[in-house]
Formats: C-alpha cells, structure tokens, sequence
C-alpha cells in the first residue's frame, strides 16, 4: 500500500495532466464566446468524468473505487466547482482577464481537491489515521 505522501504526489503530476486538461476546455470554450462562467461550468463536467478514471486508476489504484464511489466524487466536485466559482467571480470582478484569473485559481483547487476526493474514492481524509 502506498502511502499517502506517495499518492499525494501522484496526485499532483495526474493533477497537472487532469488541470491542464480542464484549463484547455475552458479556455477553448471561452474563445468560441462561451461566457467564463458557463465555459467553467462545461469544463467542470467534462473533467470530472475525466478525472475520476484518472485518479481512480493513477492514484488511488490500491482503493477498489469502481463506479459505486462516482456519486461521491462527483459531489466533490460540485464543492470545488462552487468555491471555484466564487472566487472566479471575485476575480473577474477585481478585473481580472478570465484566463489569468481561472490560471490562478486552478492550484488553489487542486489542493482543495486532493483531500475531497482522497475522501471520496478512499473513506478516509488523506494524511490522517484510518
């Protein structure tokens, strides 16, 4: 069994794959006129399928997940996604370029996001005792 430093640094190399990933969909999605807060919405939906096999497979492989954790994971997601959402707001209202903002934005979820979905695809919040 890995431990948790191990998975966390998992974690952030599938992380940076799976934000550049989302990153490329928004911004895609906002230069085809998409508004920034429907492209992110869009973005968050598409990653979260995205990034459920890659976590699932990548970093949490040794924690049977199956599909049965989906529902889990995605809630996680909806609680980064509204956190993200916010401080988009927050940020484009500060004015910020809609780019810059979600470019800084993004590692702060990322963070957000290994303790969520170390939870949900694990049972238990990462660097704490079983």
């Amino acid at each position: 069994m890995r431990t948790d430093k191990r998975r966390f640094v998992d974690f952030v190399l599938v992380g940076l794959l799976n934000t550049l990933v989302g990153y490329l969909i928004y911004a895609a999605l906002v230069f085809i006129s998409i508004p920034p807060q429907p492209a992110l919405a869009l973005a968050f939906f598409l990653g979260v399928l995205w990034n459920f096999f890659t976590h699932a497979k990548l970093v949490f492989f040794d924690t049977p997940t199956g599909l049965r954790r989906l529902p889990g994971y995605g809630l996680c997601y909806v609680l980064i996604y509204v956190f993200n959402a916010i401080c988009l707001d927050f940020a484009l209202n500060a004015n910020l370029s809609p780019y810059l903002a979600q470019a800084l934005l993004a590692p702060v979820a990322a963070v957000l996001s290994f303790f969520l979905i170390g939870k949900a695809l694990t049972g238990r919040f990462p660097f704490t005792k079983a």
